[in-house]
């Protein structure tokens, strides 16, 4: 059996010589840190520190760190058969598709069909996603938000807003439209003028008739930026009539995170055309899903289109397992209660710090965006970084975020607890406290 060397040291020597540079912006923490353990919502590093895991991976564990019932899940499917790709027949991916379309709206007349297409991750969800539009609408300009993130592939990069995760070479025809960011928007706070402007971009942006819009419900890499009350049915009215697709990006916000709704575009009354969803669609497990309405992915039959690992019946297994979970632990419920408990902490907190410019979130996607006066609403990215570091310190992981890095992102697996609440808040507190210091 090969040998592990655990230690930090070696780890992060070992990292640091044979990973590719272009992971190195990545590293979050000054000093590295090793997690060897995860149980639900918490982790603990190679000392055997503990930490409440605020991030969840990154989003992408959803029921709990090595949930049981998800692990037993795919472990039997993988003793039994690893992988089959997608030319044949398997009955989990078939069965986890058909689950998966149960959770959709299926419209006021109940007519609206889907149809689901798995990948491997959700930055070639996206990527499907926009040949899936251009080839139903015949046109190719698209539409997204300034402070979108959608994903790091080259196509993902061409419509996500943030330029730090923007490289050389990205395709084209894709415009920008201003974000409906209630704090700090350039037009302030309202719904109106947002929508005003996605007809603007249309008109002087695009050739007048467009594949379609890709919108976050809840941003999220973006700070936690919650569409506005009607942003999302204007946005998908106004798209339909240049001829384009309403593209919901569900990679963060989905599989009951902001604990309303299955789904976070159900806050508002539009219905996708297109729904993209990853991260914890499969707890840890790699894959991610295209959900599109039937007639919308019809004409993707006329030529290939597969993805190696995405249909592949151990990450199935335990995706089917997640739908599971979410049901029977009452975990969407769940998210709703104990968001809302840690929403009032965040708020109690703000009143005790200058620094905390805004707090918001719904459901277990909560963030603290940091700034230098509250009035001109500079972002401080320096005392984010320190608030951050000092987070650590308090046994809480979390993530900076935003386009000025000046958020701290909550969004932990969905099995938080109201017990964890006051832990997390005490945390914050000496987290901020020590600004002053």
């Amino acid at each position: 059996m090969m040998q592990t060397d655990w230690t930090t040291g070696a780890t992060a020597a070992r990292r640091d010589a044979y990973y590719a540079a272009s992971l190195a912006k990545f590293v979050p923490f000054r000093e590295p840190l090793v997690f060897k353990k995860g149980q639900m919502q918490y982790l603990w590093d190679v000392e055997g520190r503990k930490y409440t895991d605020l991030l969840g991976m990154n989003l992408c564990i959803s029921v709990g760190h090595s949930h049981p019932r998800v692990v037993a899940a795919a472990m039997e499917q993988a003793q039994e058969l690893t992988h089959c790709t997608t030319m044949f027949y398997h009955p989990v991916p078939a069965h986890f598709a058909e689950e998966l379309a149960a959770t959709m709206p299926k419209g006021p007349q109940g007519d609206i069909e889907w149809v689901v297409h798995f990948t491997n991750s959700g930055a070639e969800a996206i990527d499907l996603a926009m040949t899936m539009a251009r080839t139903f609408t015949g046109n190719l300009d698209l539409l997204a938000l300034r402070t979108a993130y959608h994903g790091p592939t080259a196509a993902a990069q061409s419509i996500t807003g943030i330029a730090g995760w923007r490289h050389p070479g990205m395709p084209g025809n894709v415009a920008f439209v201003a974000d409906p960011n209630q704090y700090r928007g350039i037009f302030g706070a309202g719904t109106q003028p947002y929508l005003d402007e996605i007809e603007r971009t249309i008109q002087t942006a695009t050739t007048g008739q467009i594949a379609g819009m890709f919108i976050e419900p809840v941003q999220g890499y973006g700070g936690i930026v919650e569409m506005p009350e009607g942003y999302l049915s204007g946005a998908a009215e106004r798209v339909r009539a240049a001829g384009g697709l309403y593209i919901a990006d569900e990679v963060q916000s989905g599989f009951g995170r902001t604990g309303d709704h299955m789904w976070a575009f159900e806050a508002d009354g539009a219905i996708p055309d297109i729904v993209v969803m990853a991260k914890g669609i499969g707890n840890g497990f790699p894959l991610g899903a295209v959900v599109a309405r039937k007639h919308v992915a019809t004409p993707m039959a006329e030529k290939f289109m597969f993805h190696t690992y995405g249909a592949n019946p151990t990450s199935c297994a335990a995706g089917r397992e997640v739908l599971r979970v979410i049901a029977e632990d009452g975990l969407q419920r769940n998210a709703k209660d104990v968001g809302g408990a840690l929403l009032e902490q965040l708020r109690e907190l703000q009143q005790r710090h200058r620094c905390i410019g805004d707090v918001r979130g719904r459901g277990l996607m909560q963030a603290i965006e940091i700034v230098s006066d509250r009035k001109t609403k500079e972002p401080d990215k320096a005392a984010t970084a320190a608030v951050f570091e000092a987070c650590r310190d308090a046994g809480l992981i979390l993530s900076k975020s935003g386009p000025n890095q000046s958020v701290l992102r909550m969004v932990p697996p969905l099995c938080l607890s109201m017990d964890d609440v006051g832990m997390v808040a005490d945390g914050l507190e000496a987290a901020f406290a020590s600004l002053s210091r």
